[in-house]
């Protein structure tokens, strides 16, 4: 009735509910501005009409509000929104809508897995009424209903076949996938609700990992960083050091040369005045004997040359003449001397000056400072090997054990990883039980699904491994095989420093005896791994 009411309270120009309703004389109503805005287009013609019937009026008719079409135009308007208000909206893009509901669809409030339907809180009642509807299983709204359905027979799929990994209807389970292994659907739904949970703990557990791996690493950044500016500060002390050397050497060098400048000076000065003596003295007899020269009388000329007193001035120079570089050779060659030992103390400081690092453990109690608890990732495990002891114990056994699928089980190679990451300096030690025995490190990317080479600890550039076999001892590294002696023992320890990049194994005993050390390069966090060659192999990660 709504939409009828809303048709006949409709004004025939603008096609709109009325607003501000105005009748004219021929009866039929307007808007008030629509009505208003057709007559302004026909004042040229001097004559106004109705839009609907065509009537004409000489004069503008004055328009006065319709108060009663008003009214009930606003009591329609108010029953439109408690109308709309009486159910909720459908969204067809959202929403799902009830299946039962006729016209209008109403927005459904659960789905129906047996019937296959959706329900509006209105068509949901028999559900809660019947005793027969109230055994049905109720689920949140969803579009995918049909997705239940087998297209084969039309009938609700039921069961789930885990032989062909599908979901299947009775009818189904009687033909194709007879013999199959079948469970019912909810039980399907419990079993990988179950995993579920398990990969949500090993989510959960991965981060715990990741945050501690976090931690060590801040810590790492933070030592690394304290030893840097401790390096940094000794290193400009020391270079501080050697300019006040440098400037020491240089203020006695200039003190040194002056003085030895002012001794050579004077010596040359006391050298000059001498000679400036002799040469005055020449010319002066050099004038006495002009004068003598030029006398003619004989016997007067002898007599004064005769009372010539004797020359002083030497004839010979006393003058050793030296470059001015030889007097200060010794001395450039004394302070080379002295300088050059300096510079020797100086670089004899700074090359001692290193990264401030921990000392390496030396006895068994200094390995066991860096013992962590470490545990073996079920997740990993190969089909044919099972863990006790809290996952520190790892067996393999004849028969399949199993186990669940997981993106981290290694599929053909009869190993497994730990559950944490080894970051920082680690050791741990393993208890081998009968003979056939990999223990070592490798990175987590290290393949899982496979036979080849890349996938099996110490044939690939991943993995660093220690064979025990019957006493004997191999180290393989990306399938180079290093033959190992020492004693031989059923406790294998394992020492890595993932900064320092070494890694070692040891013969533990009553003593412990280095088997083989290892200098390479880490680029990822490690994970200890074993690998288990025969039946009924043991291998034990240690408490300590």
């Amino acid at each position: 009735m709504a939409q009828i009411q809303t048709e006949s309270f409709s004004c025939s120009v603008c096609l709109e509910p009325l607003k501000e309703p105005v009748t004219v004389p021929c009866g039929h109503s307007y808007c008030r501005m629509c009505i208003s805005r057709f007559w302004d287009g026909e004042k040229e013609k001097d004559v106004y009409s109705c839009p609907q019937c065509r009537e004409t009026f000489t004069a503008r008719p004055v328009l006065m509000k319709s108060t009663m079409l008003a009214e009930l135009v606003d009591q329609l308007k108010e029953m439109s929104v408690k109308d709309a208000a009486g159910g909720p909206s459908f969204d067809a893009a959202e929403d799902v809508a009830c299946d039962v509901c006729v016209g209008r669809k109403v927005k459904a409030f659960k789905s129906c897995l047996n019937c296959v339907a959706s329900y509006c809180e209105e068509h949901l009642q028999p559900h809660h009424q019947s005793a027969a509807l109230k055994r049905h299983t109720l689920v949140n709204p969803s579009k995918k209903l049909q997705e239940n359905i087998c297209s084969r027979h039309d009938e609700v799929m039921k069961m789930f076949c885990r032989t062909d990994q599908q979901f299947i209807c009775f009818l189904c389970s009687m033909e194709e996938h007879k013999g199959h292994h079948l469970v019912s659907a909810a039980a399907e739904h419990t079993e990988r609700q179950r995993e579920l949970q398990e990969s949500k703990a090993d989510i959960y557990k991965n981060i715990q990992d990741r945050e501690k791996e976090l931690q060590l690493l801040e810590e790492q950044l933070r030592s690394i960083k304290s030893s840097a500016d401790h390096t940094v500060q000794h290193s400009q002390q020391i270079i501080t050091e050697l300019i006040r050397v440098l400037h020491k050497r240089s203020s006695e060098l200039e003190k040194e040369v002056r003085s030895k400048q002012q001794t050579e000076e004077s010596a040359v000065r006391a050298l000059q005045e001498m000679l400036e003596q002799e040469i005055s003295e020449l010319k002066k007899r050099d004038a006495e004997l002009q004068q003598i020269s030029t006398t003619e009388d004989h016997i007067q000329f002898v007599l004064s040359y005769s009372s010539l007193s004797a020359l002083s001035v030497s004839t010979h120079s006393s003058i050793t003449h030296t470059h001015p570089h030889s007097c200060f050779q010794k001395l450039t060659e004394h302070l080379h001397t002295i300088l050059m030992e300096d510079w020797t103390k100086v670089c004899g400081t700074v090359e001692s000056v290193k990264v401030l690092q921990p000392p390496k453990p030396m006895s068994r109690a200094g390995f066991l400072e860096y013992s962590q608890n470490i545990t073996l990732d079920p997740n990993t495990a190969h089909r044919r090997l099972t863990l006790s002891e809290g996952n520190r114990k790892v067996t393999r056994m004849r028969e399949d054990q199993h186990h669940h699928h997981h993106q981290d089980r290694f599929t053909e190679w009869p190993q497994v990883l730990s559950r944490e990451s080894l970051t920082g300096r680690c050791y741990w030690e393993v208890e081998v039980r009968g003979g056939g025995v990999r223990v070592g490190v490798a990175y987590k990317s290290i393949r899982r699904r496979g036979d080849g080479i890349d996938c099996m600890f110490g044939f690939n550039d991943k993995s660093w491994i220690l064979f025990c076999h019957k006493n004997k001892y191999t180290f393989i590294h990306n399938n180079i095989y290093t033959e190992v002696s020492g004693p031989g023992s059923s406790r294998v320890g394992v020492y890595v420093d993932h900064t320092a990049a070494t890694l070692s194994f040891y013969s533990v005993c009553d003593t412990m005896t280095l088997l083989h050390r290892v200098k390479t390069t880490f680029t990822e966090p490690l994970h200890m791994g074993i690998y288990i060659y025969d039946i009924g192999v043991s291998a034990e990660i240690c408490t300590l």
